[in-house]
């Protein structure tokens, strides 16, 4: 495939359009067309054949999908799993394990918003054979208001009251108040078996997690720590698919590695850090490869973990940020294709403020902010104030070599400014396991995708209730608390109007952007692949994955 810049890509445009039309006035026409969707008992598909192996740089650990989880575990969740709706790559709301979205037009949600009716999909199964019904739907709402349970979000779901098992294809609730993002929030909500989960004792027990049982399009059959992951088609799957056999999600922390095996034809598919810049060139001009840029959600930052002394100072924050080289990360490491942002928000989405200050790289400013903070040199060049010095650890994902190279330019542009910053990258279940979960780290370099599918809301991120070190749930885990911030992501999920709610989360930006618990570099351009003749690949801005559509994937040739 010829050489694809990122002015010839084409950017889908999904973020925010669910938002746009409005959380109570969905148009009939998405309700029309997401009545059926896609059933088994109307046509049957072709015996799924052959195998398609998926390269990731990072492994996953965790297959309980409501969970603590990171990106790359929600690369396998997609597949053994189901929501009951989820988000294609225009953006739109697709049934799943519900026989429709729920709209007012439709009936499934009443005027006000309160009162919920969600209809399911008829004659769908667990992988184990077991029927799937409403009482399922119930189980895993209750099971994420449950807390003593390691949920991975409780906004929104802890809102739902009054849920009611009508029939085995009919649920109903009724919301504590109006939650704009809840819509979205379900959209990566995976449902669980009761009939399994509930015989055991312990709730955050490890069994399930070791031996998956979902409604998904592939089966769970081996994993190999540290290597790989086999799932096998289920042929039962109530959806289009699956139209292979096999699915190998095969573990490779080494990028430069990942990329040879997916030259060498090892790997069908690369994904999730995808083939680093350094590369791309090369890549683009492979022999029966499909190699493009795609943009993602993600944003790359350096987290600061406010719960260290050394980043309470906000002082310490906007020096470290004046002394970042943004551009030349972007340009020598990244070979330019990413773009360069000050917002958690992808650019694409409806609620992104292009007004925000932009960064100026201007070590001589830092060092007088630090001046007049009262961090003083001192022998060893090392600022220090109140016996506390401007020292840290920074920690990103072993074998990483574009982030260690990014890293090192950060070190010695921080050492100028009298910051002395350490490096300690470890394997990923280490770095992103409790160590990021429970905001033992300094600070990280690392990519995040903040929104929910197509919205902006971000409490999840950072309100001051999603601290897991101090017995929240979510994933603020910089520990970043600020009363205004609680406030205005509080009445955006209270606000129907889109415009209304666009205007709070621009606000919201501004704050964040002063405050620095983050310190923003760039959206990612992903450079992806695909072995040529493996159709059905959808890059996807509204997931946080683009193995989000396995099922549909399929060999030509």
């Amino acid at each position: 495939m010829n050489e694809i810049s990122l002015k010839d890509l084409t950017v889908p445009r999904g973020l925010g359009l669910m938002s746009r039309r409005g959380f109570l006035s969905m148009s009939a026409a998405i309700g029309a067309a997401a009545l059926i969707g896609v059933d088994k008992g109307q046509a049957a598909n072709a015996a799924p054949k052959g195998q398609v192996v998926i390269g990731f740089s990072q492994e996953p650990v965790n297959f309980h999908p409501l969970m603590l989880a990171i990106e790359v575990d929600q690369g396998v969740h997609w597949n053994l799993f189901s929501p009951l709706w989820g988000v294609d790559d225009k953006g739109n709301f697709t049934p799943q394990l519900a026989a429709e979205v729920p709209t007012v037009e439709n009936g499934g949600i009443s005027a006000d918003g309160l009162n919920w009716k969600i209809k399911l999909r008829e004659g769908v199964k667990w992988h184990d054979g077991a029927p799937f019904s409403a009482d399922d739907v119930k189980f895993s709402l209750d099971l994420l208001n449950n807390k003593d349970f390691k949920a991975n979000r409780r906004a929104g779901h802890e809102l739902v009251r009054d849920i009611t098992v009508v029939s085995p294809t009919e649920i109903t609730w009724r919301m504590e108040k109006v939650y704009a993002p809840y819509v979205s929030i379900l959209a990566w909500t995976f449902i669980v078996p009761k009939h399994i989960l509930e015989k055991e004792t312990d709730v955050n027990s490890s069994n399930f997690a070791a031996n998956p049982v979902g409604t998904g399009a592939f089966k769970w059959s081996e994993r190999v720590p540290g290597d790989h992951i086999t799932l096998k088609a289920n042929p039962e799957f109530f959806g289009d698919g699956p139209y292979v056999e096999t699915i190998v999600f095969k573990y490779i922390p080494d990028m430069t590695v990942l990329y040879t095996q997916f030259q060498t034809g090892d790997i069908d598919y690369i994904g999730l850090q995808g083939i680093s810049p350094d590369h791309y060139e090369e890549a683009s001009k492979l022999a029966d490869r499909v190699v493009v840029p795609v943009a993602l959600p993600f944003i790359e930052n350096i987290a600061l973990n406010l719960g260290k002394p050394v980043f309470q100072d906000k002082a310490v924050r906007e020096a470290l940020y004046y002394a970042m080289d943004k551009q030349a990360i972007i340009d020598a490491i990244y070979y330019g294709l990413p773009r360069p942002t000050e917002s958690y928000l992808p650019y694409e989405a409806s609620a992104f403020n292009p007004d925000l200050p932009k960064q100026v790289y201007d070590i001589e400013k830092a060092k007088k902010i630090l001046d007049d903070a009262g961090w003083t040199p001192g022998a060893d060049g090392i600022r220090e104030k109140g016996g506390v010095r401007l020292a840290f650890v920074n920690s990103t994902t072993a074998g990483n070599h574009v982030r260690e190279q990014a890293q090192q330019l950060l070190q010695q542009s921080w050492k100028e400014i009298g910051a002395e910053m350490t490096i300690q990258n470890f394997p990923p279940a280490v770095m992103w396991g409790d160590n990021w979960m429970q905001s033992k780290f300094d600070s990280a370099m690392v990519g995040i995708g903040f929104m929910i599918g197509p919205d902006a809301d971000t409490t999840d991120y950072f309100h001051s209730k999603s601290i897991n070190a101090k017995g929240g749930n979510g994933q603020n885990t910089c520990q970043y608390e600020n009363p205004e911030v609680d406030k205005l992501l509080g009445e955006a999920a209270d606000t129907v109007d889109q415009a209304k709610r666009n205007a709070i989360y621009k606000k919201q930006q501004e704050i964040v952007r002063a405050d620095l618990p983050y310190l923003p570099i760039f959206q990612y351009a992903m450079v992806e692949g695909t072995k040529k003749g493996l159709e059905g690949y959808k890059p996807n801005v509204n997931t946080q994955t683009n193995t989000w559509n396995v099922n549909e994937w399929k060999w030509t040739s």
